[in-house]
């Protein structure tokens, strides 16, 4: 194997460098190479913000349209479990036309392709007049959030320096939630067909941005495109970085790997590892829960007779999910990638588990025809729930459980499967493979957030969550068993592990 090509002393980008570089020789072209690098990943994870702004937009809009008194829109039970889930059908179908698209088209054009469906289904229902128009806008905003999800990690992953690729990583998520948050603060103040309008604005922005920012120099090297590729890589690193080791190296592991996957291909370890790898970490990422908990939030709040209002406990959850985020960015590539998903599982664990046993042992042992305060009952039944007379501070528990979930969903579960999915997946297979994590994704996602509603309606709001902690469990031992440690590797040293089974040592 020919030694990879690491020892051109480059003035900021010496990856492996034999000896420090002096301080006068990197400061120049470190800042330009940065701000063009996070540019770049800023126009992108714009798609992200718009994906979670439209997730959790059912969390203020369900109550308000179970209360309408329009009987053309007001929502039965049932009728919200569909407008609660149907998105993350959408998003299903998104993650399957990403692997095709992400090959055909691009990463930067399948990333601006998902601006119509998204643009298309904000504005069904913000002028939305029967329920018809609210269920197929959710779902064409649930494909975009499918494509961006697949898409845009890997264009993130493959544009970004090593060095930073933790930290540029865990940008998706990072505007997701932060799109999630924007939606819950909005919710206090705008009815919900301005939300909707709202909505409309990052969508905007993107298309604008994407424009003027490059395609992945992987990309373009698997197509052939080596000038526009090395204009790429120019773009990104600065014009005083010395691209010539990294071009060569990823050129050559394109070449290597050019042409599309055959199904012989699929048996090789090299290939079927990392794909079993990253499908069955999205699996397990749904299956603790967060996905029906961000849909239901204000309605879980409401059926546990919270001491807050339900948009306040939201809002407040919301904020937790961002800052949480923020410290997995800021830790990830220092702490490695593992340890954050230990540490995510556990909380997640342990939050899940105190949820669970407040509702189970606060529910009353007897119930007369629906009369007594249930917290296990019907989530968002306003005779299911009454409000505490005197201050009650027990009935925090469920804020402060729901909080640590958040938490640890966004220290490690949340932001380190979508870097670990770009990360792991050989180059060939990286389009269709990103595209099949997100349909299996999202496929769990619609069946969990379809089942919730119907679960908790006949067994009580203690089964789902005690269901999500048990997984929790699985995914300690999933994490301990098969995830590996790419804190500070090359996708190309990531690539010769799978491979080989040993880690590429560059001295």
């Amino acid at each position: 194997m020919q030694e990879p090509l690491l020892r051109d002393p480059g003035p900021d980008y010496d990856t492996f460098p034999e000896e420090p570089p002096s301080p006068t020789a990197a400061r120049p072209a470190k800042a330009p190479q940065n701000k063009r690098l996070f540019l770049a990943a800023f126009a992108a994870v714009l798609g992200n913000f718009s994906f979670g702004f439209a997730l959790v937009y059912t969390s203020p809009v369900i109550p308000a349209l179970e209360s309408s008194p329009n009987s053309a829109l007001h929502m039965t039970k049932v009728e919200s479990s569909w407008f609660g889930s149907v998105f993350t059908l959408g998003a299903a179908a998104g993650g399957l036309s990403a692997m095709l698209l992400n090959d055909l088209l691009g990463r930067k054009l399948s990333i601006m392709f998902s601006a119509l469906p998204s643009a298309a289904g904000y504005a069904l229902m913000a002028g939305a007049s029967r329920l018809w128009m609210l269920l197929l806008g959710r779902t064409l905003t649930g494909f975009a959030g499918g494509l961006t999800a697949a898409c845009i990690p890997v264009y993130v992953s493959e544009i970004s320096h090593p060095r930073v690729r933790g930290a540029l990583g865990a940008t998706p998520q990072i505007m997701a939630v932060f799109g999630s948050l924007s939606l819950y603060a909005l919710g206090l103040k705008l009815p919900w067909r301005w939300l909707a309008v709202a909505g409309e604005v990052p969508v905007l922005v993107m298309i604008l941005l994407l424009c003027f920012m490059p395609d992945s120099p992987r990309f373009l090297l698997s197509q052939g495109k080596d000038e526009e590729a090395l204009r790429a890589l120019a773009w990104l690193r600065g014009k005083d970085a010395d691209i010539c080791q990294e071009f060569q190296q990823i050129q050559e592991t394109a070449q290597s790997r050019n042409g599309r996957m055959s199904w012989a291909e699929i048996k090789d370890p090299f290939v079927y590892k990392p794909i079993f790898i990253s499908v069955l970490m999205r699996f397990l990422q749904q299956l603790t829960g967060v996905t029906p908990i961000l849909v239901y939030l204000q309605s879980i709040f409401k059926g546990t007779a919270g001491f807050l209002l339900p948009e306040y406990d939201a809002a407040i959850v919301g904020a937790v999910r961002l800052v949480s985020v923020l410290i997995a960015a800021a830790t990830m590539d220092k702490a490695g990638r593992k340890i954050l998903l230990f540490v995510s599982a556990s909380v997640m664990f342990a939050a899940n588990l105190a949820l669970g046993l407040y509702v189970l042992l606060t529910a009353p042992r007897e119930i007369h025809n629906g009369t007594v305060p249930h917290p296990g009952g019907a989530l968002g039944d306003p005779g299911s729930v009454a409000a505490p007379e005197s201050p009650n501070y027990i009935t925090l528990i469920p804020l402060i459980a729901t909080m640590l979930f958040i938490m640890g969903y966004a220290m490690g579960w949340g932001p380190i499967t979508w870097l670990l999915m770009s990360e792991v997946l050989p180059l060939k297979a990286r389009g269709v493979a990103s595209g099949l994590c997100v349909l299996v994704s999202w496929l769990t996602a619609f069946a969990l957030t379809k089942a919730f509603l119907l679960v908790v309606e006949d067994f009580g709001l203690e089964v789902p969550f005690l269901f999500f902690a048990a997984i929790c469990l699985v995914n300690l031992i999933f994490t301990g068993c098969c995830v590996p440690e790419t804190k500070g590797r090359t996708l190309e040293q990531i690539e010769h592990f799978f491979r080989t089974g040993r880690w590429l040592l560059v001295k």
